[in-house]
């Protein structure tokens, strides 16, 4: 069969297991044949469709996220290697990092900090944006820090990331100029999609009954580590002025930025 042929039947497979199911087996075959999807839909649409491709299938079709399966995820200007036991890279996070570029410019922070790090997403993002910046990544998980620690090494910024296991920010010496954070903000009760319900790791997602219990934790860990800069915060739909409520009375100003979709995605704290 060849590559269009077996894209057209993968996608009528997908159609009930995904919301974007060409898009999955446009890239599920430029991985089998190890391509860019471009080069796939530009010029390799009549070769032969390799046989590794339909297990590729198989696994989305049972709801594994297209990231685990390629074993990659883009983020702002870097790639990271992602898979099981962290949590996948989100468009919604570069927020965070929008509005970090907008405080910052171009000088950038010297010192950052990223509190629940998974694969090392914010912060090696933000090292890439600012080559004079050094900073250090903290998750309650070693399977998520071996992730950020490969990932650092791949991109070349091993020598300026640093990173620990750890219970938010217990132990951790301030202050930075800037603090990064995607903390859980999912409420116990709510209803995921399946690829991430079943596969996605429920420390990274679920956060007590209104989705808050991290907050209270972080309102009270970040404004001795922040120095003037700021910290970016992301939030979940509906907890804009709640999460402000408990920073301000933490003594930190806090100013909610949409994210591409018009969604309040992120709080700016500072002092």
């Amino acid at each position: 069969m060849k590559a269009r042929e077996a894209l057209r039947a993968a996608a009528e497979r997908l159609a009930a297991s995904s919301d974007t199911p060409r898009l999955d087996a446009e890239l599920l075959m430029a991985h089998a044949l190890d391509i860019s999807r471009e080069q796939l839909l530009l010029s390799q649409l009549d070769a032969d469709a390799p046989a590794a491709f339909d297990a590729l299938v198989a696994r989305r079709e049972a709801r594994e996220p297209v990231a685990y399966i390629l074993g990659r995820r883009a983020f702002w200007t870097i790639e990271l290697e992602v898979g099981p036991g962290v949590l996948v890279p989100r468009p919604d996070s570069e927020t965070l990092l929008d509005a970090a570029v907008d405080r910052f410019g171009v000088g950038g922070p010297r010192t950052i900090l990223d509190l629940g790090t998974g694969p090392g997403t914010l912060l090696l993002a933000a090292l890439d944006q600012w080559p004079e910046a050094r900073g250090l990544g903290v998750d309650a998980s070693e399977a998520a820090l071996a992730y950020a620690r490969r990932n650092a090494r791949r991109l070349g910024l091993a020598g300026r990331a640093d990173f620990r296991l750890g219970d938010w920010a217990e132990g951790v010496d301030g202050p930075f100029d800037l603090i990064l954070c995607n903390p859980p903000y999912v409420a116990e009760d709510a209803v995921l999609p399946r690829d991430v319900a079943l596969w996605e790791p429920h420390e990274a997602l679920f956060a007590g009954d209104r989705g808050l219990a991290e907050y209270r934790c972080l309102a009270a860990a970040i404004p001795p580590l922040l120095a003037e800069g700021i910290a970016c915060l992301e939030i979940g739909l509906g907890q804009s002025a709640v999460v402000a409520a408990l920073f301000e009375a933490g003594g930190l100003r806090a100013e909610a930025r949409r994210d591409l979709a018009g969604t309040p995605r992120c709080l700016v704290l500072s002092h």
